[in-house]
Formats: structure tokens, sequence, C-alpha cells
């Protein structure tokens, strides 16, 4: 069993960036495929970036080049760096852990939310 617990979003104005992070607790993070969704409001929750156990990345075409999935296992973490920002970027982000890689898995975290806007 494994619990997650985001935590960096926040207010910020179009073009700026966040630092997402999601702490981990419990046993096999190490070994686990890990990644950030995200849902809008009226919209379906959708995959934004995954990184598997050996460090393989994924990253859904709307975010390429602006954002950067990343972890730590000493410290059972996972990093989400968000860089431009855009008003469409506003979301409730969650940390998931435990599927294949273009899948969730049965770990979330509880959300953060991420607002980007003058």
């Amino acid at each position: 069993q494994v619990q997650l617990v985001e935590s960096g979003g926040g207010l910020v104005q179009p073009g700026g960036s966040l630092r997402l992070s999601c702490a981990a607790s419990g046993s096999g993070f190490s070994t686990i495929t890990m990644g950030w969704y995200r849902q809008a409001p009226g919209k379906q929750r959708e995959l934004v970036a995954a990184i598997s156990s050996s460090g393989f990345t994924y990253y859904a075409d709307s975010v390429k080049g602006r954002f950067t999935i990343s972890r730590e296992n000493v410290k059972n973490a996972v990093y989400l760096q968000m860089n431009s920002l855009k008003p469409e970027d506003t979301a409730v982000y969650y940390c998931n852990g435990g599927g294949p890689l273009l899948q969730p898995g049965a770990f979330w975290g509880q959300g953060t939310q991420v607002t980007v806007s003058s």
C-alpha cells in the first residue's frame, strides 16, 4: 500500500512556473510507475506525465517541452516542474502510482489546485 500527498500548487501568472511535489509513504515506491494527472472543471481527468521505475518518461502533447517529471527514489518522491504555464493548464493536479505507464494505478493523492491567471 502506498499513500501519496501532493504539494506545491497555487496561483501563478501566465508564463510562470510551479513545481509540484508528491511524497509517498509505504513500501515499494521505487518499483512502481508514477504519474501526474489533472482535471479541469467540466472535463475528464487526463494524464499529464508519467515516469516508470527505470526512468522512462511520457508526456501529453499539450505539455511537451514545458513540463518535466522526475523522481527521487531515496526520498520516495516524484516531481512535476511546470514552466511556461498557460491558463489552460488550470486544473486540480493528482499524483498517481501503481499502474502501467499510460493508465492510472490504484494509488491517488488528494490533489493540489493549480490556477494560471493574470
